[in-house]
């Protein structure tokens, strides 16, 4: 099969690239390098099957692909991170409305099933817990997260209509905390913060008072589901929710890489981020019961093997051993 992988040299679009290309797909992937890094698909320019193709898509034409039609669309291209977002406020909205709208278009014109990436963001501070996919969320259409949530949001509103008014197989995902090799240390999520720290020899940086919860997911885990999804050929206009129903606290989660990095720097409160949700954890029913999916990679053990990507990848010594 062919798949367009748009936000293709991010954190989880390189991973879906590479399995693509491992299971003999082609992959056309698309990034306008804003967030992603080219580091993160130096290994898949030369793999035949592979086409890097360096584009915004709120500006992409179908001129600029591969003559030959994907048969998936798999839209990721969107700042992801607290970091991001905050930096790219707009780009943020653009890649979810006006990016979703080009590749929607893109889509039809080659007749491909389109899978719109979005997020447990949706959910806001929820005030139902677990969160599924029916609950409406609670969010603050004006906070300081606002570009990332409502232009999600924003996405999964857009996809709908598209498919009720003009047609087309589509499918959306809402995605939960996901972490593994490639994560950035520096883009603000709470795994890479507090791995950057006990690496480096600091204290941890828990916000508030540490009791919030998460729910954590390896990549490898989400890239699973999303492959479930993306070749599904009878899944039409589901939403479908991804990620780890095991439910931590960050304070938990602190004292689990401080045990798995042999830090003796322990943790210190810091003052939390604005509009930081208190509960996340999701309601993966759907994904049971239509494809018997589930997370296999406990947290403890996907930890190390980041920390070992960490140590083993040259990130470390190329920040002159710090992070």
């Amino acid at each position: 099969m062919r798949f367009l992988v748009a936000g293709g040299s991010g954190f989880v679009g390189s991973h879906v690239c590479r399995r693509l290309l491992d299971e003999g797909h082609e992959v056309t992937c698309v990034d306008n390098l804003i967030t992603g890094r080219l580091n993160n698909i130096a290994d898949l320019i030369v793999r035949p099957g592979f086409v890097f193709v360096q584009a915004d898509v709120t500006t992409l034409g179908r001129g600029s692909l591969s003559s030959k039609p994907a048969d998936i669309v798999l839209h990721l291209a969107s700042p992801a991170s607290p970091v991001d977002y905050d930096r790219h406020q707009l780009d943020t909205l653009a890649a979810n409305s006006t990016g979703t709208w080009r590749l929607l278009e893109i889509a039809a014109a080659m007749d491909a099933r389109f899978v719109y990436v979005s997020t447990s963001e949706v959910y806001g501070d929820p005030l139902v817990h677990p969160q599924s996919e029916t609950y409406w969320g609670n969010v603050d259409p004006i906070g300081p997260r606002a570009c990332y949530d409502e232009g999600k949001r924003f996405g999964e509103a857009l996809v709908t209509s598209w498919r009720r008014e003009r047609g087309g197989r589509t499918a959306i995902v809402r995605v939960f905390n996901t972490y593994g090799p490639a994560l950035r240390l520096d883009d603000g999520r709470v795994v890479p913060e507090f791995l950057a720290a006990a690496l480096a020899g600091r204290p941890l940086p828990i916000q508030g008072h540490g009791s919030q919860t998460r729910s954590y997911m390896y990549v490898s885990d989400l890239v699973e589901g999303l492959l479930c999804v993306a070749t599904d050929p009878d899944l039409d206009g589901q939403v479908l929710n991804i990620g780890n129903p095991h439910e931590v606290t960050v304070r938990e989660l602190a004292d689990r890489i401080l045990a798995i990095t042999g830090s003796s720097a322990g943790a210190t409160l810091v003052p939390g981020r604005s509009g930081d949700p208190r509960r996340r954890c999701p309601d993966i029913s759907r994904m049971i019961a239509r494809y018997g999916w589930r997370p296999t990679v406990a947290l403890d053990e996907g930890l190390r093997r980041t920390v070992e990507w960490l140590q083993e990848s040259g990130v470390l010594a190329r920040q002159g051993g710090e992070v």
